[in-house]
């Protein structure tokens, strides 16, 4: 049996805690939200008062923080100075590259193993356990990594080096934030020209068109059954969320020298409808916005 310490448990986090317990690991699991661990515990992890006491005598750490500022305090505070020697650090967050490396860099002189390892499937994927994971880490250290990651996963794959996994999912948000737009704009179009949704929709689907934010996240109430649009946009992955990683994105281009527009623009409609009181609600509302809708 493994012990893992799991550390942040909210929309992402909880579900995959639960999911390393259901594998039949250890894992000591911590949150600044009592609701949130105490689900965890429910779920059949065993919760920790502070982020460093889960850390200690961990096989495994995780964490999955909101951003690069929370990842570098809690490495720096309580990963680092508690964890033992030898154990595997995994941050599963979406942060910025600098600060995955920069981590990684402070990991790797304590004598540490780490990974970036951010995660494609949202809220539904991390609790069936059907995430996809990009890893950035020493080449040698992937075989250790790849089975820790299976127990919440349908794909593990090795970007590259340290930082190499943000840069991935950096670059896949951008893509997701950009074609949920697109299909929104789509449906709010055949609206107006008299076309059924569902008739559009079963064309698209089967058409050129044919995307992951339409087959499998429709905007459109009634298209897709799992999908966060048939619960009022609740759930899922929030438009801050969204946002969040559309800043990272042009924060890198500018770093870069990479030209984003696409970016750019999915960036200035999704602050917009943050503005406007959206940010709870899931990405996929933008629809609403298209439509001339309030939030």
């Amino acid at each position: 049996m493994t012990r893992i310490a799991f550390i942040g448990l909210g929309n992402m986090g909880g579900g995959m805690a639960a999911n390393q317990a259901k594998a039949g690991h250890e894992v000591s699991a911590f949150d600044l939200s009592a609701a949130a661990l105490q689900r965890a515990v429910a779920a059949g992890c065993t919760a920790a008062a502070t982020a460093g006491e889960a850390v200690e005598g961990a096989d495994v750490v995780i964490t999955m923080l909101p951003a690069g500022a929370h990842v570098r305090a809690v490495y720096a505070n309580d990963v680092l100075p508690r964890a033992k020697a030898g154990a595997l650090l995994i941050d599963c967050s979406t942060i910025d590259v600098e600060s995955a490396r920069a981590v990684a860099a402070q990991a790797v002189a304590a004598g540490f193993r780490f990974a970036d390892a951010p995660v494609s499937g949202g809220a539904a994927g991390a609790e069936a356990g059907t995430l996809a994971f990009m890893v950035g880490c020493v080449e040698a250290d992937f075989a250790d990594i790849e089975p820790v990651l299976e127990p919440m996963a349908r794909a593990v794959i090795r970007a590259g080096d340290h930082g190499a996994g943000q840069a991935a999912k950096i670059c896949n948000n951008m893509v997701l934030g950009v074609s949920m737009i697109a299909v929104s704009e789509a449906f709010a179009l055949a609206e107006k020209l008299g076309l059924a949704p569902d008739k559009f929709f079963e064309i698209a689907s089967k058409s050129s068109g044919q995307c992951w934010s339409l087959t499998s996240y429709s905007p459109w109430p009634g298209l897709v059954e799992t999908a966060p649009s048939n619960r009022d946009y609740e759930g899922g992955f929030a438009t801050t969320m969204m946002l969040k990683d559309l800043k990272l994105a042009q924060d890198a281009a500018a770093k870069a020298g990479a030209s984003t527009p696409m970016g750019a623009q999915a960036e200035a409609l999704y602050a917009l409808f943050d503005r406007l009181g959206a940010g709870g609600k899931d990405f996929s509302a933008i629809l609403q916005l298209l439509r001339g809708e309030a939030p």
